[in-house]
């Protein structure tokens, strides 16, 4: 894929979500706008009702004083009216008889004169009788009303509202009006003074940025000392919460597609890289392929040259030991190709048999010491495993040692190699510890060392080759072996690798 392609790809992907998120981000900001308005009508309907029921109340508590009087002060009950009734019914009576009139024919007809008349006459007097008890009857009315209106004035507020009630009919009109949220009240002149307050500490509870919501009771007067009612609610996120799970599918459709698209960038990204990686590994193994070739080339020809018979032997000595060792150098690199073949297999073909880890490490430090020696360096062996006896692939497992060794000799720096090499048993395993004094690991690179063609910084120091796949070898093969690698490094002081694998007692196949 051409680099451009790729940024065109990767910047379409970006901003696709981006435009997507901000879609869906301003579709749930409207929402919760429109429930936020919503509620707040919802908030001010309930509490408008709440003040028509609280002065309905006042009028028809003061109704029913005005015309209860003659009970007592208390309402009178169904029977009570209509024993009052008949006993009415029975004094009309007893005047009348008393006044010595008799309900005859006659007397009936003088009493209800629309008798004997048309049905024109009898609706028009019928009219004017009930007109004049209407307004004999909505006088009286008014002038209770006026007597009632004019005495309020100077009622204090307190009197006037019973709180308790007060705080069941807000509730009431909230919940008629589809809102079921705890809230507390208070009721306030209109200089903020407090006149009644719920509850003080419940109403501590309330968010300090939470809305207050008011009214003013008693709308209709024109009081020069008005009251208001106040209410605040003490979880009004709540209630947007609840509404806007319906919202939650698209919410997590959302992280979910940010989840692919986030996986999607990493992969091709990573993939950019190991492609880079193996460009670099390619044109790396090239030039150290060339160098072995071209020098067998050139000891071949001159063995080709005429008079080659004639030359010394040390000068024939000389080119075999080129040929041999250019041979043995080009081996080495092919084995290193091979092992970049043996990571695209998930598993690797091993051939397990009982190996006694110390007398492998001591036959593998053996080899490796003359060039530890050579460079004025040493190798220290502390082998104090009592069970040793592991089941290995012998030439695997070896090439694992001899990597680590072989690091430790590249990566020493100027001074002379100090090896220590360690086993000992450890709940039920084998730990293999390879210490060195080289020129360590920083800590970043220390999470990427296991990765395939990485290659740590290695300051000052030129002169290091290699591939990037040793470590990765490693890591592979400890892991198919059913143990586990770690690294413990300081910059400057040195490295451990710690390998742990499980005795033969313990191996589960």
């Amino acid at each position: 894929m051409k680099k451009w392609i790729f940024w065109v790809l990767l910047g379409a992907m970006v901003l696709t979500f981006a435009i997507l998120i901000f879609v869906q981000v301003r579709y749930i900001q409207l929402n919760i706008e429109t429930l936020d308005d919503q509620f707040k009508e919802n908030v001010r309907r309930s509490l408008l009702q709440t003040v028509n029921v609280v002065e309905e109340s006042e009028a028809l508590r003061h109704l029913a004083r005005e015309i209860n009087y003659f009970a007592g002060g208390r309402p009178l009950t169904r029977l009570e009216l209509e024993e009052q009734h008949q006993l009415l019914q029975r004094q009309i009576e007893d005047l009348a008889q008393s006044a010595g009139l008799r309900f005859s024919q006659g007397a009936t007809a003088a009493a209800h004169p629309w008798r004997g008349t048309t049905i024109e006459e009898t609706s028009r007097y019928l009219q004017e009788r009930y007109q004049q008890i209407f307004l004999r009857s909505r006088a009286v009315l008014d002038q209770a009303v006026f007597r009632w209106l004019m005495s309020r004035e100077n009622i204090c507020i307190a009197h006037r509202l019973n709180f308790n009630d007060l705080g069941r009919i807000i509730e009431i009109s909230l919940y008629n009006n589809g809102i079921e949220l705890p809230f507390v009240f208070s009721v306030v002149d209109n200089q903020g003074n407090v006149i009644y307050r719920q509850s003080a500490q419940a109403e501590s509870r309330a968010p300090a940025t939470a809305a207050v919501f008011t009214q003013r009771l008693f709308p209709l007067e024109s009081s020069p000392n008005p009251a208001f009612l106040q209410v605040r609610f003490l979880k009004k996120p709540d209630y947007l919460a609840d509404s806007l799970k319906l919202f939650l599918p698209s919410i997590v459709l959302i992280l979910l597609i940010l989840g692919v698209y986030s996986v999607t960038i990493l992969v091709i990204l990573r993939q950019k890289s190991l492609n880079a990686i193996k460009n670099d590994f390619i044109n790396n193994m090239t030039h150290e392929l060339k160098t072995p070739i071209s020098s067998i080339s050139l000891a071949s020809q001159m063995l080709q040259e005429q008079g080659v018979a004639n030359r010394p032997p040390e000068s024939l000595k000389y080119i075999a030991t080129v040929i041999h060792d250019e041979t043995k150098r080009l081996g080495i690199h092919v084995e290193k190709v091979l092992q970049m073949a043996m990571f695209e297999k998930e598993k690797s073909s091993l051939t397990l048999t009982d190996i006694k880890i110390n007398s492998l490490i001591q036959d593998i430090v053996g080899s490796f010491s003359l060039k530890v020696v050579s460079k004025g360096g040493k190798i220290d062996t502390n082998l104090k495993a009592v069970e040793d006896l592991v089941l290995v692939d012998e030439v695997h497992f070896t090439n694992v040692i001899f990597n680590l060794m072989d690091n430790a000799l590249k990566y020493v720096g100027d001074k002379p190699l100090i090896l220590t090499i360690e086993t000992y048993n450890q709940n039920d395993n084998l730990v293999i510890s390879i210490e060195d004094n080289g020129i360590g690991i920083n800590k970043e690179d220390q999470k990427k060392i296991y990765d395939k063609f990485f290659r740590a910084h290695t300051g000052n120091l030129h002169n290091v080759k290699g591939f990037g796949l040793g470590l990765a070898y490693v890591k592979k093969m400890v892991k198919e072996h059913k143990g586990t690698i770690k690294v413990e490094s300081e910059p400057g002081i040195g490295t451990k690798f710690i390998i742990t694998i499980p005795i033969l007692k313990n191996y589960e196949l």
